[in-house]
């Protein structure tokens, strides 16, 4: 239930902020109504967060506990525990993104314009930082670690990637400084599949996408490869 009612109670907070507060005197953001366009970016925000949350916690309880070492003497490949571990990860997160976005239309109306690229985001997303997290959860020692890529890293770089705004709206130096930032592509590419509005081209926020995918897919195999904070 707390999976569940948490992100409801957010996302009403968010459009109570952000939808009345400021959407009163934003009325429009690139010919959206400003409490629908951050729609999109309140999903990613949550994706983000759950699914690192999701997949780090899910392999670092193990190797805390000390049950890791059934997982590893069981008779199963590499890639079947990462399915396991990631695909629970991503799949909660999933639901959690289904769950907001009912709930936000509730408050604006929402619409989707291209519903299967909504979806292929929407799984990208959560199955990459469930990956992501996964990494992170071999690679923390404690509870600290577990925290402070999500505290000090992602969180800056979601509010930071246009979730509440248009990076077009920044001045031209900080919109380009804002490029470097990989959150930029995620919530355009997924705001693009909603109202046919991005900061950047779908075409090139697919790719990020994927290539930061492949990327984390390739420690997760060198980490099972070397055992990495796996067997120590």
């Amino acid at each position: 239930m707390q999976s569940l009612v948490t992100p409801v109670i957010t996302t009403a907070l968010y459009f109570v902020v952000f939808g009345s507060a400021i959407g009163s005197r934003m009325s429009e953001v690139d010919g959206v109504a400003y409490g629908a366009f951050i729609v999109p970016g309140l999903i990613m925000l949550s994706i983000l967060s759950q699914s690192i949350s999701n997949g780090s916690f899910g392999i670092y309880m193990p190797r805390f506990t000390g049950t890791i070492y059934e997982l590893l003497s069981a008779p199963i490949a590499p890639i079947e525990a990462v399915l396991a571990y990631v695909g629970a990860a991503a799949t909660k997160s999933v639901v959690l993104g289904l769950v907001i976005l009912a709930t936000s239309a509730l408050f604006v109306p929402v619409h989707v314009a291209h519903p299967l690229w909504m979806i292929a985001f929407l799984l990208l997303t959560a199955t990459t930082f469930s990956l992501f997290g996964f990494i992170i959860g071999l690679w923390a020692e404690s509870f600290e670690q577990l925290q402070i890529i999500p505290m000090l890293v992602i969180t800056p770089l979601t509010f930071l990637g246009g979730a509440f705004y248009s990076i077009d709206m920044l001045p031209p130096v900080w919109r380009t400084i804002s490029l470097a930032n990989p959150v930029v592509y995620l919530i355009s590419g997924f705001r693009w599949s909603f109202y046919e509005s991005s900061d950047v081209g779908v075409g090139v926020s697919l790719a990020m996408t994927l290539a930061f995918f492949f990327v984390c897919l390739g420690v997760v195999r060198w980490m099972f490869a070397t055992g990495y904070r796996l067997k120590s």
